[in-house]
This record gives structure tokens, sequence and C-alpha cells, in this order.
């Protein structure tokens, strides 16, 4: 069979295009050190440095009080408790805390926490980056679960504020009782039919 004109453009040209693929792909690869070494001349490496970075914004001249508290509005018999009653923070600090949720009962339910604050007007200088309260909780029967707050107090907070506390309040969700994989039903639960 003979090769045409054509077969051997289309050859020529496929040539081209691995080639062209090979430059294109070690370019990509080199790029990398490449970028590298230019930050690292230009001092942008320095920038971006994880282990340099500082909050700046931490009063450490200053010490607010923070205490935690939790309860439950339930007769079921289930408790929540802070694990850490409380903590000397700086503003503009990062701050952890974790509450204990037991549910010694033989109940699931969702629940949603509720937070409240001492004074009434620190609700705008506690600022939460992470929290338990913003979704609804699925709790199992037997369960014993921690759950995290994760805030800042805003250097901005007046002087006059030594000591916050935040309380929460875990509610169950009317309805979502269950017993075992049955929905809740008080009648059958007393034996009433």
């Amino acid at each position: 069979m003979k090769t045409t004109e054509l077969d051997k453009q289309n050859s020529h040209m496929l040539r081209k295009l691995i080639v062209v693929a090979l430059v294109m792909f070690a370019f990509g690869y080199a790029l990398v050190p490449l970028y590298k070494k230019i930050c690292e001349v230009t001092g942008v490496y320095d920038l971006i440095k994880p282990d340099e970075i500082v909050n700046t914004q931490v009063d450490e001249t200053r010490t607010v009080m923070m205490e935690f508290d939790a309860n439950t509005r339930s007769e079921i018999g289930w408790e929540i408790i802070p694990l850490d009653v409380r903590m000397n923070v700086h503003p503009g600090e990062l701050v952890h805390a974790t509450f204990r949720l037991t549910n010694p009962t033989d109940m699931s339910f969702d629940a949603q926490a509720i937070p409240s604050y001492g004074p009434q007007h620190a609700v705008q200088y506690v600022k939460k980056l992470e929290c338990f309260c913003f979704t609804q909780q699925k709790i199992n029967a037997g369960e014993t679960r921690e759950f995290s707050v994760v805030f800042v107090i805003d250097p901005s907070l007046p002087s006059d504020v030594g000591t916050i506390t935040l309380s929460y309040t875990m509610f169950e969700i009317e309805g979502t009782k269950n017993l075992g994989n049955q929905a809740f039903n008080p009648d059958i639960h007393e034996g009433k039919s």
C-alpha cells in the first residue's frame, strides 16, 4: 500500500503535536520549583511561611474571666456540663471550650443549644467561629458526647467588663424522640392502647 501525501502530512503533524504536548508537560513540571525560586528572590516566600503567623490582635495586657454554664430544658433526664468552668483569656485570643452531654435514657432525640450571655451586651464582643449551637444535634440513647465552641473575644470589649458568662441551654426538638428504632408514642410507652 502506498503512502499518500496526506498520510505523510498527518504523520508529520502527529509528531509535532506529541513534541508540543511533551514540552508543555515539562514546562508545567518545571513551573513549581521556578515559582518557589521567584518567591524566594522577591521575598514573597517569607510572607507566607506558616511558622511565622502571629495573631497581632491579642491584647496580652488585659485578661477577661470566661465562665461557662450549661443546662437542659427537658424532663427526660439528660445533662450537659462544661468541662472547663472558668478560663482566663486575653481579648483577641482563640478560645476553645468543651461541653459534655450525657443521655442516660433509652430514647434518642434531636436537640438544639441556645446561647445566652452575662452581661447581656457581651454578645456583640464574643465572636464564635465554630459552635455546636449552629446546628441541631442528634443525641442517641445512652450516648455521651462532647461538643465544642471556638470563639474570640473582640479586643474592643469595654474595659469595665472583667467577666463574661457564656451559658448554653439545650432544648429537645419536639416530636423527635425515638424509642429504639420506632418513633416515640407516649400512649404506647405508658401501656395505653
